[in-house]
């Protein structure tokens, strides 16, 4: 059995080492600033494409986490001109001819670079803290938590049906996982804060993962995956997107939209 003494002498060699790895203040505002450099061009620096974002929704009356599946969505995201626009494909595998805007249920866009730029855009006024290293997908990543302040954000919710939507601009937090060599973000979460009464939400998080995807012949670091959770006082509604199939745009573009899974 070790003693007190040496346990102690662990855990102070312990803290000590974790307090060398901590960057100085200098240090982590300058890879923040990095960081805010690569996002600000990061949707500028992106090649026109298409890809398939593969949309499984989930709902909760009982408030327990106990998920059942509502739906499978299928579809067609353009990115051109630095604009995405959703393009409803299939319900269920089925095909459909309704838009993408009229599906009632929980859904979102700007992975592709608007929200990243919220968050780092100096209007915004976010806060930065820096929490930890972490390993992402073989990267060493340093975890900052942020703080965007309803008065400077750009984060909208919206809820209601089609036609009398309830909607409001609120302030958020969450995490980055930030690549320590280039700056870019790997992974981040943003969550609404302070939610007005009048939507009828109690919460909404989000989480993204970033991934290299080829497109046309060039890697870029696009999402791979997100999630999307949001609670109301009726329903709990999950939404796991994946995004598959990345392709240059344009008339040569061929994507098979019968994914079977």
């Amino acid at each position: 059995m070790r003693s007190l003494s040496v346990i102690s002498i662990a855990l102070l060699a312990g803290a000590a080492l974790a307090q060398a790895q901590r960057p100085s203040d200098a240090d982590a505002e300058a890879a923040i600033e990095q960081s805010r450099q690569k996002a600000l061009a990061y949707a500028k620096s992106l090649p026109d494409f298409v890809c398939t974002e593969l949309i499984h929704r989930f709902y909760d009356t009982r408030h327990r986490g106990a998920w059942n599946p509502l739906d499978k969505l299928t579809i067609k995201l353009s990115y051109f001109e630095q604009k995405e626009d959703h393009k409803l494909m299939l319900i269920d595998g089925k095909p459909t001819d309704r838009e993408f805007g009229s599906l009632e249920g929980a859904s979102g866009v700007g992975e592709f670079g608007g929200t990243l730029r919220s968050i780092f855009d100096p209007a915004s006024r976010a806060t930065f803290h820096w929490e930890s290293w972490k390993t992402v997908r073989k990267h060493r990543a340093a975890v900052y938590s942020y703080v965007v302040e309803a008065a400077y954000s750009r984060y909208t919710l919206m809820t209601g049906a089609v036609g009398s939507y309830n909607k409001a601009v609120v302030g958020f937090h969450g995490v980055l996982e930030i690549d320590a060599e280039s700056g870019a973000v790997l992974h981040f979460t943003y969550e609404a804060d302070h939610i007005p009464k009048e939507l009828k939400l109690e919460s909404a998080i989000t989480k993204v993962d970033y991934d290299f995807a080829d497109v046309g012949g060039r890697d870029y670091l696009l999402p791979s995956h997100s999630e999307t959770e949001m609670h109301n006082p009726t329903v709990w509604m999950w939404n796991q997107m994946e995004f598959r199939q990345y392709s240059k745009f344009g008339s040569e573009s061929i994507i098979n939209f019968d994914t079977g899974k």
